[in-house]
């Protein structure tokens, strides 16, 4: 195969690329002319390249890309299921908001799946309940597996797949690997136990590759439990968040931050319940995070 094709990179593995096409997969290498052009191919890149045989293919171009994530690096990402635990480590609304608000901007669809609900007491699993009608009401899909029942959360996620390309994200110490050795025993992912020094996961997983699952491609992804708004400007926050979006035309100005302005449509939602006040708060601790964020300085060239 001497021309051009499109595939797709589906493992990117000690400077080799593994491209699929067809059913076969190709081993290619970067062009150098990459690194010149600061380009990085990522996994989930559609690519055009040129091989004679499937251990020897060359990259030759970068088709456009409609969006990536740093960590994990993955391109053109339909869905990201964020994976919050129920307890131990405590379910973080601020954390779960950190990933929605990213996800949104990156214009990813987000679903939450909620680990370990199976260590709740009846009253715990009341609250989990209240949390997952809050975040639907919003937009999102909330999976929010029964105890009793615990295959069907499993079905429920795996129908999401078909025809996308998912990401797992979330909580350190979740679940991820856990989850996704359930959807597909036969990756036998390595699991990491919880520090119990420090309350939180060991990352687990080393590189990035693509498993055709249930119709569509998931990606199996190194855990992280911070995020920072590196990418994000402030004026662009208030977009971020759905229930913000469905009111803001009703806000006296236009570019309306929420927070002191009069006629502050969002606002008056929030004083009338119909905003939570957490999701709110979540808000201005981003914005000010954002605001006070060291500029990066670019060196002259």
């Amino acid at each position: 195969m001497d021309f051009l094709t499109i595939g797709q990179i589906r493992k990117a593995l000690s400077g080799f690329y593994y491209v699929y096409h067809e059913g076969e997969t190709y081993q290619t290498r970067g062009r150098g002319n990459f690194r010149n052009q600061n380009l990085t191919p990522l996994v989930g890149d559609e690519v055009l390249f040129e091989s004679d045989n499937v251990t020897d293919g060359i990259l030759k171009k970068l088709l456009p890309r409609k969006n990536e994530l740093i960590r994990p690096a993955v391109a053109n990402v339909d869905l990201g299921v964020v994976v919050m635990s129920a307890i131990e480590p405590t379910f973080s609304t601020n954390l779960l908001d950190r990933f929605l608000v990213t996800l949104e901007s990156k214009k990813i669809k987000g679903l939450i799946y909620i680990t370990k609900t199976d260590l709740l007491d009846e009253t715990a699993y009341q609250e989990m309940i209240a949390f997952k009608k809050a975040y639907q009401k919003i937009g999102y899909s909330v999976i929010l597996p029964d105890p009793k029942e615990p295959p069907q959360a499993v079905e429920e996620l795996t129908a999401a797949f078909k025809d996308k390309l998912t990401v797992f994200m979330g909580q350190s110490g979740a679940g991820k690997s856990t989850l996704l050795n359930q959807i597909a025993p036969e990756l036998d992912l390595e699991t990491g136990v919880i520090s119990n020094a420090l309350g939180r996961g060991k990352h687990t997983t080393r590189h990035v590759e693509l498993l055709p699952l249930f119709g569509g491609l998931v990606a199996d992804t190194p855990g992280f439990g911070s995020i920072e708004f590196a990418e994000i400007e402030s004026e662009e926050l208030p977009e971020l968040f759905p229930e913000f979006v469905e009111v803001q035309a009703g806000c006296r100005f236009r570019g309306c931050m929420h927070r002191k302005e009069p006629g502050c449509k969002v606002q008056e939602e929030l004083a009338t319940g119909e905003i939570e006040a957490y999701r709110y708060q979540h808000y201005l601790q981003f914005l000010e995070e954002i605001e006070n964020r060291k500029p990066k300085y670019t060196k002259k060239h």
